[in-house]
């Protein structure tokens, strides 16, 4: 017979092989996103190469209109600023000033000793004033000196002491001596004749020096100041202007709107690699913990680690696309399409996850901008959060919605703040976020949604409600062929649904798993009780192993049907794990009879399901439920005490088979089931009122004996595949 072919790796082996080849898969992807970062999608036949100071072949005109931020215009500008502050100096120093005055003090001392020496010829004389070394006297002006009167001399010298203070209080730099020499004649009383000017400007000459000094780090912080006051330098370029002019010297300028238009063929630098390998590394392990952290059970599924890499590769793939070297574009990559498509598949969290991480990568490609960044992060966070269940097509375009007005905010909230506004690109922006959140990510996400529902065989809230509808064929067929068995199912649907609502299992699931998970029954409904009329029982005429072999069979029937119905694996799941791996125990005590009660003369895989045994809560909880409504349809019990007794007896049944040790089911979430079963248990199979049947009057003159009760009804569960008591 037919085995489930969706049953999970439960050796230890098993899992580890399958761990290891996740494992492997998550490794391939994470550099298959590093190469679509590297490598450029395309040889571009326009691309150019060129460089600075390079003379131009040809014209090259701007294939687009084109805004972009421009570093060497910025900078430019920049250095222009800086280079319009002057050189700071600090103030005159006082002290140099007196220090000169002093030395001509000194100075004209000299001279006058010289002067007054009687004894010295001439000629001694002169050589003693050609030998001052503070003052470079020449010999004519020796001569002037010594020749001077004493009043001549006396007026000399005080304009000469006074022409000094004056300079010396006046500012005087290093670069200025030899303007402020040429100054001095000027500066001389007029007073004076031609001989005394002559004198007092060759000794205060000659003793000026600067008294005021260049600040470097004064200076430098003006200038730093003034670069930091020029805004960055935007550039706009109008479709079809001249970038480059034939037989010109290209430019720093040049060559960044040739980048910024993508029209420069650009060598990448081992720099460059590196850091996108880190950035995708950084990434996508960060991803990967919070995976293996709270989503457990989805890294251990191969085929949800493929889903969510391949996804994630097709939006990268997109983004590379959209993103570089383009203005408008970005704000139009549907970010928040893998945000829903990823919470109908896994729910919020995990796309909550990926978003961000999708995030950081857009905002990379898109130059390192904060800004893109944040726009597809609160956009895809926003539409998650606001898609919910997920149940009606038109919450997707709600949720694409919300995702615009908040990709309209980002948007806002960076462009309102810049003094060199433009309203026209501001409103150009705010129409692609909102045509990007209802126009295209939500339809994006719905086509996704059932083109990917098939391929990756995801079981989503949609395709769930389409195959709860009671016009589905197989359920169809079920009601048609086994009505006793769509009936029960029914009830067991209602009963896990109920309890799965207490323990935060998904209803939904639990509810069309438990409306298909006895459709085998539905090929030969004369087999269960539940279908059987007029008190016939074709099991009472089979040996054990063969009435076992037609209860088994439903299991192996139900997966075939599943199959040509094409009903997911999850629904799938449902039919083979809920017997896990238990007994027909009717016939095994049927068998152990035959066999005078010797076990080992009994062969008791024919008894029992193929399983696997519950792998998920949602199966647990239907096999649980399923085997509470047979046992309490069975008991026909009287009171709440009996009904809670039959469950609980039920549940620590598969406790103790082990039935429930591969799901996260705890003991408190059993408490809560035992508590759902019996509340709702409690409604179903209450005691009735036996109310007495009136007797028409005819009749009762004809019939003077005593009626004759009827024999009561069979025991419709009697060849039920019931738990062991």
């Amino acid at each position: 017979m037919d085995h489930n072919p969706a049953a999970p790796l439960t050796s230890p082996a098993g899992r580890l092989w399958q761990s290891l080849l996740v494992w492997v898969i998550t490794i391939l992807f994470i550099i298959a996103a590093a190469l679509i970062l590297i490598l450029p999608l395309a040889s571009n036949a326009e691309s150019i190469s060129l460089t600075v100071g390079e003379s131009a072949t040809q014209d090259i005109l701007a294939p687009e209109p084109i805004r972009y931020f421009s570093p060497a215009l910025t900078e430019k500008a920049r250095v222009e600023a800086a280079a319009q502050v002057a050189d700071i100096y600090d103030a005159p120093d006082a002290r140099v000033a007196r220090q000169q005055v002093l030395l001509l003090r000194d100075i004209l001392e000299f001279i006058n000793s010289v002067r007054a020496d009687e004894l010295a010829p001439p000629e001694q004389k002169q050589a003693d004033l050609l030998a001052l070394r503070d003052v470079s006297l020449t010999a004519e002006t020796a001569q002037l000196i010594l020749g001077f009167s004493e009043t001549q001399w006396a007026a000399a010298q005080a304009e000469a002491l006074a022409v000094l203070e004056q300079v010396m209080r006046s500012q005087v730099r290093a670069n200025q001596i030899e303007d402020v020499r040429r100054s001095v004649p000027a500066r001389v009383s007029v007073d004076l004749s031609e001989a005394q000017a002559q004198a007092v400007s060759v000794l205060v000459a000659g003793l000026i020096a600067p008294n005021t000094f260049y600040n470097e780090s004064a200076t430098q912080a003006a200038r730093e100041a003034a670069r930091q006051n020029i805004a960055p330098v935007y550039q706009q370029i109008v479709r079809g202007q001249a970038i480059v002019v034939r037989g010109q010297v290209v430019t720093p300028e040049a060559i960044e709107a040739l980048e910024a238009l993508g029209l420069l063929r650009s060598q990448r630098r081992w720099p460059e690699v590196l850091s996108t390998l880190l950035t995708a590394l950084i990434s996508g392990l960060l991803l990967i913990l919070y995976i293996r952290r709270f989503n457990p059970e989805f890294s251990s599924s191969i085929k949800h680690v493929l889903l969510l890499g391949f996804l994630f590769l097709a939006f990268l793939l997109a983004a590379k696309l959209m993103v570089p070297d383009h203005t408008l574009l970005p704000y139009m990559f549907p970010a928040a399409a893998l945000s829903m498509l990823l919470t109908v598949v896994v729910g919020p969290h995990l796309a909550i996850a990926a978003s961000i991480a999708l995030a950081a990568l857009v905002g990379y490609l898109g130059g390192n901008r904060l800004e893109l960044t944040l726009y597809c992060a609160i956009g895809g966070i926003v539409a998650a959060l606001a898609l919910g269940n997920a149940e009606r097509v038109n919450q997707f375009f709600w949720a694409g919605l919300a995702a615009a007005v908040a990709n309209v905010g980002v948007v806002l909230a960076f462009h309102l703040g810049d003094p060199a506004l433009d309203v026209l690109g501001l409103g150009e922006l705010i129409l692609a976020s909102l045509l990007n959140g209802v126009l295209i990510s939500a339809p994006l996400t719905l086509a996704a949604f059932f083109l990917l529902g098939g391929l990756f065989d995801i079981t989503t809230s949609l395709q769930l409600i389409e195959l709860a509808r009671p016009d589905h064929p197989l359920l169809k067929f079920i009601l048609r062929n086994a009505p006793g068995t769509y009936q029960h199912s029914l009830q067991v649907a209602n009963l896990a649904e109920q309890a799965a609502e207490r323990v935060g299992a998904n209803a939904m699931l639990i509810r069309v798993g438990a409306l298909y998970h006895d459709a085998g029954k539905a090929l030969h409904p004369d087999h269960f009780v539940e279908n059987q009329r007029d008190g016939i029982n074709l099991h009472d005429s089979l040996k054990p192993y063969a009435s076992a072999e037609l209860i088994l069979a439903h299991v192996y029937e139900g997966l075939k049907l599943a199959r040509r119905y094409r009903l997911p694996s999850r629904i799938r799941a449902f039919i083979a794990e809920h017997h896990g791996t238990l007994k027909t125990m009717y016939q095994y005590k049927k068998a152990l009879e035959a066999a005078d009660n010797q076990p080992e003369l009994v062969d008791e895989s024919k008894f029992t399901y193929p399983g696997p045994r519950p792998q998920s809560k949602e199966t647990a909880l239907l096999m649980l439920a399923d085997g509470c409504e047979a046992k309490v349809r069975a008991d026909h019990p009287q009171s709440e005490e009996e009904i809670d007794r039959i469950v609980k007896q039920v549940i620590d049944d598969r406790v103790m088979k082990g039935q429930l040790d591969d799901t996260d089911l705890t003991l408190h979430d059993l408490h809560l089931i035992r508590e759902s079963f019996v509340n709702a248990l409690k409604g179903v199979f209450h005691p009735r009122l036996q109310y007495p049947e009136e007797t028409p009057a005819f009749i009762a003159l004809v019939n003077t004996e005593p009626s004759t009760p009827l024999p009561p009804p069979a025991d419709d569960d009697a060849f039920q595949d019931q738990p062991e008591d």
